[in-house]
């Protein structure tokens, strides 16, 4: 009795170490959620505990991070919010890269694209009637991008008044597929996992800034937190499943 007894206190001496270890708490872009949720049940698979995984948009997830917010991996869409949080000190000195790249991409409900040329002169905004779809131009990095691209092409002007901004880049896709926005400026990730709408054309690289994802350790990360970021940046099975998604892999410093 008293070896079951002794048995029986390490088992549940196991079990309960396992229960309360501490999961890596990752916050990441809204366009990522697909890849990252794929990439964290895999992670789990490898033995690990499962991620705690916050998605939404960048400005969001940094301001957060920046007051204190419990995370140990930050994943931007775009260089500026890793930059902010850099800038004030809340990134693990070296633990800093560029992760992945994506393309910027116009957007219409399934079957109802106008016709549209991605060029200074052409008229986008005699081209479509309602309202267009993105992230907010000021915050939300597609946003940003998007405002980039439509004023590198001469647009800008004539449909600043029709945009909506949303708080990120899924909320856009969600009313380009209920037909609330005949148009939306979204990431071809998105697009491509959405059977609701068709990518009307693809912005000119030389639109916007190149679309990168860096990636960091946020200042005070606990361990499983980088053992999850090292995961992201050189596990194969990682790789494929950002690939399946369409991103491209980049891995560099900033």
């Amino acid at each position: 009795m008293r070896l079951q007894a002794k048995l029986l206190s390490s088992l549940l001496l196991l079990v309960s170490s396992a229960a309360f270890a501490d999961p890596a708490r990752v916050y990441a872009a809204a366009s990522l959620t697909n890849a990252v949720t794929d990439i964290g049940a895999a992670w789990q698979k490898a033995g690990h505990e499962p991620p705690v995984l916050v998605f939404g948009a960048s400005s969001a997830l940094a301001k957060q991070v920046e007051a204190g917010a419990p995370a140990d991996v930050f994943m931007s869409a775009d260089l500026n919010w890793m930059d902010y949080l850099e800038q004030r000190g809340k990134l693990a000195a070296g633990s800093r890269s560029s992760l992945l790249g994506n393309t910027l991409v116009l957007i219409a409900p399934k079957g109802k694209a106008p016709e549209v040329k991605m060029e200074r002169g052409f008229d986008l905004a005699g081209a479509f009637k309602g309202k267009l779809c993105t992230g907010e131009p000021g915050a939300v990095p597609v946003g940003i991008y998007a405002k980039e691209a439509l004023a590198s092409l001469g647009w800008w002007d004539k449909v600043s008044g029709r945009i909506v901004g949303t708080d990120d880049v899924r909320t856009a896709l969600a009313f380009v597929e209920r037909g609330e926005c005949p148009l939306g400026i979204v990431y071809a990730t998105d697009a491509a996992i959405s059977s609701k709408v068709e990518v009307v054309a693809s912005f000119p690289a030389g639109s916007h800034k190149p679309v990168v994802y860096p990636v960091a350790l946020v200042q005070g990360g606990r361990a499983e937190g980088g053992e999850f970021l090292q995961y992201v940046r050189s596990s194969p099975d990682a790789a494929a499943i950002f690939r399946k998604y369409g991103f491209t892999l980049l891995e560099s410093k900033p």
